[in-house]
This record gives structure tokens, C-alpha cells and sequence, in this order.
């Protein structure tokens, strides 16, 4: 089944959502003070190169904060968008997943409580970071309210995971994939486009890699080079070229029609805080992007997953 529109060649998550609860559905975005096995010297220090010390959770709630404060504010402020909707408990700052279990199950037990409208929550984390105890409990979670986990890959290729000081490798995520199905948890993954020496060859690999492995959705960033990171301490030393908004969108745009048409895509573009932002200064306005995309798409009659389609017939 797919959610495609007149507007929207591909599955986005809120028609996705809406054929399920039939109104909006939104995130909320919490920090349960984790870290991550890259920064502590579980597996390496200094965390991905790209991350701000927020650890991906720029616009989540605050570190220290109780999750019914987090919750509350953050809230707030998507209903300046949306009066009416469901939400989404969304651990999102740094792996969400690594530390004691106790601490898991404490943190996600009180989530699911925080509110009668909360319908799923939503898990980000790394696949190395999941043990077959934290696995099982997600599994039994998953029993009482819908589990998602968000599963950091970014890219297929162990020469640039290097570089970004990934620390985990590709057999890792598999298996982590495979692990969570076989819980009937489910997956969704996170690309960037953009990565440095990365080809838009390379970029569409290993979104055709997806395809092989059963996964429900992904999210598609740019890459985003931010102060306050190792990269963005690079790139303003010696900067290199990146994306711009016209190859992006060519790139997002083969990246969809090869990709499986039943993946729900959560994201095609991401934004950073404008305080930090060094580049690129075009990923600042997401609807821009967004729209761009539509646009090519639309005249062109293209559609998620009719190269996909065209290869297995």
C-alpha cells in the first residue's frame, strides 16, 4: 500500500499517520540525559564528527529537565501549528538505547504515561547499541504501544563512517535491523547526503542497500556543517565543496524512485539551529526544498520506487 498524492509522488508520514489515527500526529521531542558509545569510550571518543554536543537533539527538551517539563514545552509549541493531534514520545538526543536497563525502562515507562493521547513512542539510537536484554524489553514494549526505533546509518560505506568516526560498521547495522524485525519493531533509518567524498553514486548505494532489508521508513538529511563540531572546526580551517540545493534535489529525487515504494519517508530535508549553521545556508528554508522536489517530480511524473519497480520486474 502507498500514500501517494497529486501534490506528493511518494509516502510521506503525515498522510501516513492520518490513514491510522485520522488527524495529525506530531513528535515530542525529549532528552533522557543519555550519551553515546562513540563519545564515552565504549566503542570511541569525541562522538560523529558532524553531531553538535546535543547529540542530534538540537530541538529537543532539556537535559536535566523532568520528561513531563519537556513534554509540556515542546508540546506547547507544536500546537502554535497544529490545535488538534496525537503525539509521539520521541527520544531523541543522543542513543537512547545505551546505558543501564533500568534506566530505559525507567525513562520509557514513564513516557507512554505522560499523556492519554500519546500513541507511539519513538526511539533514536545506534545499532550498536542494542543488546539482546534492551531488544527483548523493546519487544514487550512494543506488545503495550507501538515501538519505533530510528537507527543512525548515514551511509553504506566504511571509509567515510571512518571518517565521521562512525565507530560501528555496516554488518553491525543489519543485524540490528534484523534483530528488531524479528521483534516486529519498527525501523526506520537515517540517511545524509553529502558526507564528505562522497559521489552521488555512493549516496544512492546505500539507499538501494534499504531495499534489500526490512525496514518501514527513512529520513534523508543534507548534511549540515555546524559550530561547536569537529567538521564545522574543519571545513572553516579548509572548507570543501558541498551539496548545492539544485544537486540535492536531483540526488533526493533518484534516491526516492529507486527506493521500495511501501518505505514511509519521514524526512527529505533537516534544519540545524541558524546559531549554528555554517553551511549550507540554503538548508535553512526546508519548504523551499521540499517544494523543489514536488515540483521536479510532479512535471517529470516520477514516482517513489518506479526505478525500483522497473529493475524487479
Amino acid at each position: 500500500m502507498n500514500y501517494f498524492t497529486t501534490e506528493k509522488h511518494y509516502n510521506t508520514l503525515n498522510n501516513y499517520y492520518r490513514s491510522i489515527y485520522g488527524k495529525k500526529v506530531f513528535k515530542v521531542a525529549l532528552n533522557g540525559g543519555f550519551t553515546c558509545p562513540n563519545i564515552d569510550g565504549t566503542v570511541g571518543y569525541g562522538g560523529c564528527t558532524f553531531c553538535s554536543s546535543l547529540g542530534s537533539g538540537d530541538f529537543a527538551g532539556k537535559k536535566g529537565e523532568s520528561l513531563q517539563i519537556q513534554f509540556e514545552k515542546i508540546k506547547k509549541m507544536m500546537h502554535q501549528k497544529w490545535n488538534d493531534a496525537y503525539y509521539i514520545a520521541y527520544f531523541q538526543a543522543n542513543t537512547n538505547t545505551h546505558g543501564p536497563l533500568n534506566k530505559i525502562k525507567t525513562l520509557f515507562e514513564e513516557a507512554i504515561k505522560l499523556d492519554s493521547k500519546i500513541v507511539a513512542i519513538s526511539i533514536g539510537t545506534r545499532p550498536d547499541a542494542l543488546p539482546i536484554e534492551v531488544l527483548d524489553y523493546l519487544a514487550d514494549l512494543n506488545k503495550r504501544i507501538p515501538v519505533q526505533v530510528e537507527l543512525g546509518l548515514q551511509t553504506i560505506f566504511e571509509k567515510t563512517s571512518k571518517l565521521i568516526n562512525r565507530c560501528h560498521d555496516l554488518t553491525t547495522f543489519d543485524w540490528a535491523v534484523k534483530e528488531l524485525r524479528k521483534r516486529k519493531i519498527e525501523v526506520v533509518v537515517h540517511l545524509i547526503n553529502g558526507l564528505p567524498g562522497e559521489t552521488k553514486e555512493m549516496m544512492l548505494k546505500t539507499t538501494k542497500h534499504l531495499n534489500a532489508l526490512d525496514i518501514q521508513g527513512i529520513k534523508i538529511h543534507m548534511l549540515h556543517i555546524m559550530k561547536q563540531t569537529k567538521m564545522g572546526f574543519d571545513y572553516q580551517k579548509e572548507p570543501w565543496p558541498l551539496l548545492s540545493l539544485e544537486k540535492y534535489v536531483e540526488i533526493v529525487i533518484e534516491q526516492l524512485r529507486h527506493l521500495r515504494s511501501d518505505i514511509i519517508i519521514h524526512r527529505l530535508t533537516g534544519d540545524a539551529p541558524k546559531k549554528l549553521l555554517i553551511a549550507p545556508t540554503w538548508t535553512s528554508n526546508k519548504l523551499i526544498v521540499l517544494n523543489e522536489i514536488d515540483k521536479i517530480m510532479r512535471k517529470n511524473n516520477y514516482y517513489q520506487g518506479d526505478l525500483y519497480a522497473k529493475k524487479t520486474s
